[in-house]
């Protein structure tokens, strides 16, 4: 018999890869677009794109790996407190480990039978799992989120880099959109094929919601550069 395939072991990495290519893409073309749109040189723009790319990767990895390991932190004091309840109140966790057998519809004779199975197999775990939502595969892991992000979006910044340092500078500004649009969908299609998702949906969003960020920075560098002309 085959195996099933099931995607939600990759939620985690998945997750920060996908949001910091697609940031990596979206805000270094954002940001050369902007400069582009008010400067009649090029070093400029592929000085804008480069920093962007080093501090984006960089505020990526920090921000993600604080805000996983906030929700580690989370994980880690509710099972500290389940452990402690399981110690002083053991009848009254496998009561409450019975109600919830119970609530998702098996019998109660056989919620109660099984409720002390798990218990007896591993009480802390079948309360976080079950109790808490907290399992091996969904677990917070900060470390590997940050270098999934900062990874992610190095490799998404890089695109738009090169497009500044090569594209025709007269036409700088449709070069960065259009790349920009080929390596979203690009990356859309990998995210989707990844996860399992839908395709088209997963590409129509990122393009859509792309196309919304670089028009805006385009007008602002183009009114602001227009101003200080």
């Amino acid at each position: 018999m085959q195996s099933e395939v099931h995607y939600i072991t990759r939620s985690g990495w998945l997750r920060a890869a996908v949001l910091g290519a697609n940031d990596g893409i979206l805000s270094t073309t954002s940001l050369a677009i902007g400069i582009a749109a008010a400067s009649e040189t090029r070093a400029p723009i592929v000085l804008a794109a480069l920093a962007g790319v080093v501090a984006g990767a960089l505020s990526m990895a920090a921000g993600e790996y604080v805000s996983v390991s906030s929700q580690s932190d989370i994980e880690k004091s509710d099972l500290k407190r389940e452990m402690k309840e399981l110690k002083e109140m053991p009848e009254s966790e496998l009561e409450e480990l019975t109600q919830i057998y119970i609530s998702r519809g098996l019998a109660p004779d056989l919620a109660k039978e099984v409720a002390l199975q798990l218990t007896s197999h591993n009480a802390l775990e079948s309360h976080a799992r079950d109790e808490l939502g907290i399992n091996e595969m969904t677990q917070a892991k900060p470390m590997q989120a940050a270098l999934a992000s900062a990874l992610a979006f190095l490799c998404g910044g890089i695109l738009p880099l090169l497009v500044a340092i090569f594209a025709p500078l007269n036409y700088m500004v449709f070069f960065q959109y259009g790349f920009a649009i080929i390596f979203l969908a690009l990356s859309g299609t990998l995210a989707a094929k990844a996860g399992g998702s839908n395709k088209i949906k997963s590409v129509a969003r990122i393009c859509i919601w792309g196309t919304v960020a670089m028009v805006i920075s385009a007008l602002v560098g183009y009114i602001f550069g227009v101003q200080t002309s």
